[in-house]
């Protein structure tokens, strides 16, 4: 923890403002997950090819993992405000420059802008609220996780829903300028309530007879952690999970409208609904772990979707096409909630920043990932069916995965 955060932190702070702050931060940085919306228009004005455009998406999604990865270990040691700061106004500078790239027409500045700048930003603001409020909420590992992240799945259907109706009326890149400097009013003050508890801070009283069962009473550092089999199970059925999830949201709005049907008004409303879908899931699969536990939540998760993946692709009926997405959204956020308590129920909460965020390094995988095995199959076959099977196939050793996954005997516990 930084020096000034410390003693600032050393005044009462109310956690639940600590909480607030973390959902707002959340939902503004979720509105990346509707980058679909801007696909078309940016196509149609400059040509560009849709992977090239859809690149931008992989860019996003491979910066925010590494940039998580590495500003974990920066909130224990720099500071919580300092990072999530430094996260907003990166984000807001890379949104500005979506805008500016399509003013001059530019691929190569909106994957630098948006994808490399905007993907930093948006990892190191996501990263912190998930880092700090393990530690604000013992109690609540599960439950504050969700809830914080829930702000992500929504701000992806608030910006599905607004983005289009601006678009018409200003043009992506004021658009773009809109919502960045809407990101920078909003997202700073947002940043500087995040901090870290302090070093003598003690849960309330009623919260510490709370203790869970299967809570570890120790924690293992990064080097330590790194060293035992649990982390990389952890990290492959996160990585699992969100390849499967983002072969859907990559590519919702067209899938809609060529297997369904829909129009491109219906297919983003259905983006919109899938959205809600994926914040409700972060609370509602976040607050289940705590009652049956973050293995069997992930047992769940994954193996509830994979005859879903296999069955979606013969699906025409719109409605059941659109259930069937909401529920694969259902469980994509699920995991993003879920993991970051699996991973303080592990390893403890001390070094949550460090470990949580290499774990995060998965999310940057499956981002190259999902969207490309899309991209790739359905330019090769002209059909979305075999990049579903394999991501059915993804899940199934998901599955497999949590079920080998034991928690672990710590030194300390044992001693």
């Amino acid at each position: 923890m930084g020096k000034s955060e410390a003693v600032e932190s050393s005044g009462k702070i109310n956690r639940w403002h600590v909480a607030i702050a973390g959902v707002v931060m959340q939902l503004l940085l979720g509105s990346v997950y509707a980058w679909s919306v801007f696909k078309k228009p940016l196509m149609e004005s400059h040509g560009w090819s849709n992977s090239s455009v859809g690149l931008t998406f992989t860019f996003v999604n491979v910066f925010i993992g590494v940039s998580a990865a590495f500003g974990g270990r920066f909130v224990d040691k720099a500071g919580a405000r300092k990072v999530a700061t430094t996260g907003a106004i990166l984000f807001g500078l890379g949104t500005l420059l979506a805008g500016l790239a399509d003013k001059v027409g530019s691929i190569w500045l909106l994957w630098i802008g948006y994808g490399l700048i905007g993907g930093i930003g948006n990892g190191l603001g996501y990263v912190t609220p998930v880092a700090i409020l393990v530690r604000w909420f013992p109690d609540k590992r599960g439950f504050i996780t969700g809830l914080a992240v829930m702000g992500f799945g929504f701000g992806a259907a608030l910006m599905g829903k607004i983005a289009p109706l601006i678009i018409p009326h200003v043009g992506v890149a004021n658009t773009f300028f809109l919502f960045g400097i809407l990101y920078l009013i909003c997202l700073l003050p947002a940043a500087s309530r995040l901090n870290n508890p302090p070093a003598t801070w003690t849960p309330p009283a009623p919260v510490q007879v709370k203790a869970k069962s299967d809570a570890v009473t120790v924690s293992e550092d990064l080097p330590q952690a790194l060293r035992m089999p649990q982390f990389y199970l952890l990290w492959g059925v996160l990585f699992i999970n969100v390849t499967a999830g983002l072969s859907i949201i990559s590519n919702l709005s067209p899938m809609g409208q060529i297997q369904a049907g829909l129009t491109a008004v219906a297919a983003g409303t259905l983006m919109f609904v899938t959205s809600l879908f994926n914040g409700f899931g972060r609370i509602f699969w976040a607050s289940l772990s705590d009652r049956i536990g973050r293995r069997n939540v992930f047992l769940l998760i994954t193996g509830t979707q994979v005859p879903l993946m296999l069955v979606l692709p013969k699906i025409t009926s719109p409605l059941v096409f659109g259930a069937i997405c909401c529920y694969i959204l259902l469980c994509y956020g699920g995991g993003f909630a879920t993991m970051p308590s699996f991973t303080a129920d592990t390893f403890g909460p001390k070094y949550m920043g460090r470990i949580y965020g290499k774990i995060l390094l998965a999310w940057s995988a499956a981002g190259v990932v999902g969207p490309m095995l899309m991209e790739f199959v359905k330019k090769r076959t002209d059909s979305f069916a075999t990049a579903l099977t394999v991501a059915s196939g993804l899940l199934v050793m998901g599955f497999i995965l949590t079920l080998l996954y034991r928690k672990p005997q710590h030194k300390a516990e044992a001693a």
